[in-house]
């Protein structure tokens, strides 16, 4: 473990004897009697384990209690990290460059003592479907792609549609897979510094999370929820955008349930989704920057899902909306409702 002051904290003095780390009161602390201790600061930059710290510190006179009481304060008062060596050792260095903002809003955002190397971790494990509307579904997955998630594929029908091919390429830790009415992210996602591609036989799994943009109709989700695949609903139409709900099939609310309680505030709402599937206004009334900031609410929202647990998300039961003129996000709570299946387990259903 290597000891450093969290990335994105700038120490400043606020006095000769007094040092802040931090600008914000949200993120700051401040140390007094550094006066004599100020070498130490420029240590802690995760090149040193801690004893070499301690070492070279009292090399230069700062006595090897005053060392560990500062590395105290620090990691109490939130400011300090232990990056994991062995996980610097896996990052090529020119993606760890890349990804060094993530880490570091990670860290600070969490509270997380280890450098955002627990987030990283889950990031890069994970796979990432995105079907439906190429063009807030390619915002989406370059976000994603840029946050570090490990394997990020465009598609239409689903996982499912997914055909084995024997080509694939690994290209820093996100998989470039041929797919069968799909189309993969292409070189604009490569990862700087990452090797060329290799050809190798390649396994395909289920997502972790699947992200469907648009209006779909009801038998994609309605499979999602019978192979217990999370899932996010993305819409941005009519100058207005709705990020969810997010999915977690037996668990929470599902796109069907939404349209149990529409239709019970709408006798017509049937009919309306049945012409739904087949027809949709054009243009649709998504501007640019309406588009991109539902990409990032919805990116948003998935990194929760990959980051902690999908029922972290606020997504969760409830709808993010965004309705034009106005910019701010509102949420709507929609529950499980009790005429639906979702919450059905196969096992329950054979019984």
């Amino acid at each position: 473990m290597r000891p450093a002051i969290k990335s994105g904290l700038l120490p400043v003095w606020r006095d000769r004897d007094t040092l802040q780390i931090g600008i914000d009161s949200r993120r700051a602390i401040a140390l007094t009697g550094m006066s004599q201790a100020a070498f130490l600061i420029g240590l802690l930059d995760g090149s040193r384990d801690r004893g070499q710290v301690i070492a070279t510190a009292a090399a230069r006179g700062i006595p090897s209690q005053v060392t560990e009481r500062v590395l105290t304060l620090l990691a109490a008062g939130g400011a300090l990290d232990d990056f994991p060596a062995g996980t610097l050792r896996e990052l090529p260095g020119p993606l760890r460059a890349r990804l060094a903002p993530e880490l570091a809003t990670a860290s600070l955002a969490h509270g997380d003592g280890d450098g955002g190397a627990r987030f990283l971790a889950r990031r890069r494990a994970s796979l990432v479907w995105l079907d439906g509307e190429r063009r807030i579904a390619r915002a989406i997955a370059r976000i994603l792609s840029a946050a570090g998630v490990g394997a990020i594929r465009i598609g239409t029908g689903g996982p499912a549609s997914v055909q084995p091919t024997t080509t694939s390429a690994r290209r820093g830790g996100a998989d470039r897979l041929a797919v069968r009415g799909g189309q993969d992210l292409g070189d604009r996602t490569r990862l700087a510094g990452s090797p060329r591609p290799v050809r190798r036989p390649q396994a395909i799994r289920p997502p972790d999370l699947t992200i469907l943009v648009g209006r779909t109709g009801p038998e994609l989700p309605a499979r999602l929820v019978r192979d217990r695949v999370p899932h996010l609903a993305v819409l941005a139409s009519e100058a207005i955008g709705v990020v969810g709900p997010l999915v977690i099939p037996g668990k929470t609310a599902c796109l069907r349930c939404l349209d149990y309680v529409r239709a019970a505030n709408d006798p017509s709402w049937p009919l309306i989704l049945a012409q739904l599937s087949t027809r949709r206004a054009e243009p649709p009334a998504c501007d640019a920057v309406l588009a991109m900031a539902v990409a990032a609410q919805a990116a948003a929202q998935a990194l929760t899902a990959i980051d902690k647990a999908p029922a972290a998300s606020a997504a969760v039961n409830g709808t993010l909306e965004l309705a034009l003129p106005d910019w701010r996000w509102r949420r709507r709570t929609w529950p499980v409702h009790p005429a639906c299946t979702c919450a059905v387990t196969p096992s329950d259903s054979r019984q």
